[in-house]
């Protein structure tokens, strides 16, 4: 006999997040609750790589706003993303003077820095998730292979880019990261810590 798959529901999983805590992130995509713990310090240095490469890029070309999670996200009805970077469109307007997660209804780009617990989740589940959401483009970055897996809504395959990596939204020039040094960077920075 099949084992009884529960499905949640995104009240329920809004109630075990506790807003004190930033860990482990609840996700819910297609009824199913995805936990992941903290991630490792190699994930953290990469996201943080990331998000000064796009902060400095989306000060130069406005086309949005480049966020982390922990997030709450609803794309699509019923469902909870927190990807590990974000860029929110520009268009999006807060409905207040703040931004509140409600107001995100869609993403010029989501990341996933792949950790050990997450290489399925992130490479199928929520790349199937951003793309049926309409996310411009979806990057799964692996560290330890030091490649970006780069889908878009024009490919059923992914670019690997190994060396460089270009983002180019509707708009704006062009974003070019050297991904050879971004990842000796990161390399450095973990030989710092001891790693």
């Amino acid at each position: 006999m099949p084992a009884i798959r529960r499905r949640w529901t995104t009240a329920e999983v809004r109630s075990l997040m506790g807003e004190s805590r930033a860990w482990p992130r609840y996700e819910l995509i297609g009824g199913e609750l995805l936990v992941t713990p903290a991630p490792r310090g190699a994930h953290q240095l990469v996201v943080v790589e990331l998000v000064v490469l796009l902060y400095e890029y989306l000060g130069r070309e406005p086309v949005g706003t480049v966020v982390t999670s922990p997030a709450d996200l609803e794309l699509q009805p019923g469902t909870i993303t927190q990807p590990d970077i974000f860029v929110v469109p520009a268009t999006t307007r807060p409905a207040g003077d703040q931004l509140e997660w409600s107001d995100v209804t869609s993403l010029l780009l989501a990341v996933e820095v792949l950790s050990p617990s997450s290489l399925r989740t992130d490479r199928v589940e929520k790349r199937d998730f951003y793309m049926d959401a309409n996310v411009a483009e979806y990057w799964v970055v692996d560290a330890d292979a030091r490649i970006v897996e780069r889908w878009t809504l024009a490919r059923e395959t992914p670019l690997i880019a190994r060396d460089q990596l270009t983002w180019a939204p509707a708009g704006a020039e062009p974003l070019v990261v050297d991904l050879t040094a971004l990842f000796e960077r990161v390399a450095v920075k973990l030989g710092m810590l001891g790693r």
